[in-house]
């Protein structure tokens, strides 16, 4: 079970580790590092200071270079540091020579991913396959990171399966991957049920990469009360509404937020939450298009639908915080017609990118909402015509 004693009792002091390594620029890095420090803020820790090392590949015993862990060591006993979190995932050697050399709690990027997970895990569903994740995490790491799992005192990365010496037995552990299994195939075979019972509606998913505003979309559309959080994965439960749009009725869903580098345990223990997506009729991709990196996180979302089998599926790309980008992007000064004029280059760019499936839209402002409805109903009444031919006529 998630050890529910092992909370954050006050927050910790971070320090943040990154390696600029071969086609990598440090630009690149630099924003990796700046979503690793939200991703540590989000589980409760306060990040003091970021170390970057250029390394064409990561040292097998240390991660970074001998001079550049003495660095750290030396800032984390001066500034009192409690955590040290890695942008890569580290083996457990590593994660065991590195916290002997420094003497600080050492996790990286996917270790503190479920820590995130675990602590936002309400459902049975959710509890298990956050558990799932952690144990498929430990099982390769076992021989190296025997001080990791004895931890005690709690805080982030604590909060993960047993720490007792026989927790740390690899047969036991393996058991216990095959008990949660177990445990989700049946809890599988519910919500599978559960989806069939929901009649024949045309069903949309909202996707996206984490905190690009689908919660508060969610919110806009269906007008109920979704829960919205300025966090990553503010939710780990997908929720589902019933929608009517001119007498046109479908459900709408909203789904976990994806993240690049995901740790892929994460992605199979989530199997029944992503089928939400797998079998949507229609998908909502929605983008923070004010973030500096946009465009990477839509590659990141369009990888993961690839690999869930799920990006042929017809998409609408929404590109939301319009807002938030005409501020970040034009000067005050700026004339408005060559403002204009960049934001319909803009528009005729992503127009011709997404097959002409695209809208612009501020979900804070409720700027293009209604042209977005519209939008839904049209793709929405061309599914119910290709996979409901019998019912189409009822919705016009």
């Amino acid at each position: 079970m998630l050890d529910k004693k092992n909370s954050i009792q006050k927050e910790e002091r971070a320090v943040l580790v990154g390696l600029i390594q071969k086609n990598q620029t440090e630009q690149q890095v630099v924003e990796y590092l700046a979503e690793l420090a939200f991703l540590a803020e989000t589980a409760g820790a306060v990040p003091v200071k970021v170390f970057t090392q250029r390394f064409a590949h990561p040292d097998s015993k240390t991660f970074v270079g001998k001079g550049k862990l003495e660095e750290i060591k030396n800032y984390c006993q001066e500034k009192n540091i409690t955590i040290l979190i890695f942008d890569d995932e580290l083996s457990g050697a590593q994660i065991n020579n590195i916290e002997k050399a420094t003497l600080v709690k050492t996790i990286d990027r996917s270790d503190l991913i479920l820590d995130i997970f675990a602590s936002r895990a309400k459902t049975a569903q959710a509890k298990a396959q956050v558990e799932l994740a952690q144990y498929q995490y430990i099982l390769p790491r076992l021989r190296g990171m025997w001080k990791h799992l004895e931890r005690l005192g709690g805080g982030i990365g604590t909060r993960g399966p047993g720490e007792t010496e026989i927790e740390t037995d690899r047969r036991i552990v393996r058991d216990k991957i095959s008990l949660l299994r177990k445990k989700l195939f049946e809890i599988d075979k519910q919500a599978f049920t559960q989806r069939k019972d929901r009649g024949e509606f045309i069903r949309v998913a909202l996707v996206g990469y984490t905190n690009v505003g689908k919660s508060t979309l969610m919110t806009l559309l269906s007008k109920s009360d979704v829960f919205v959080e300025n966090k990553l994965f503010a939710t780990l439960d997908t929720t589902t509404r019933k929608i009517v749009y001119d007498r046109t009725p479908f459900l709408l869903s909203d789904t976990v937020g994806f993240i690049r580098k995901l740790p892929h345990h994460l992605v199979e223990s989530f199997k029944s939450t992503l089928d939400e997506v797998r079998e949507a009729d229609i998908l909502l991709h929605v983008v923070d298009i004010s973030h500096s990196s946009y465009e990477e996180q839509m590659g990141v979302v369009n990888k993961t639908l690839q690999e869930i089998s799920a990006f042929e599926k017809p998409i609408i790309t929404l590109f939301n915080k319009m807002d938030l980008y005409e501020t970040n992007t034009f000067d005050e000064w700026l004339e408005e017609s060559v403002k204009k004029e960049l934001l319909a280059d803009l528009h005729q760019r992503w127009e011709q990118e997404t097959d002409h499936c695209a809208v612009f839209i501020s979900a804070t402002e409720k700027r293009n909402i209604e042209l977005l409805r519209n939008t839904i109903l049209t793709k929405v009444r061309e599914s119910y015509k290709i996979r409901y031919p019998y019912k189409s006529d009822f919705f016009y």
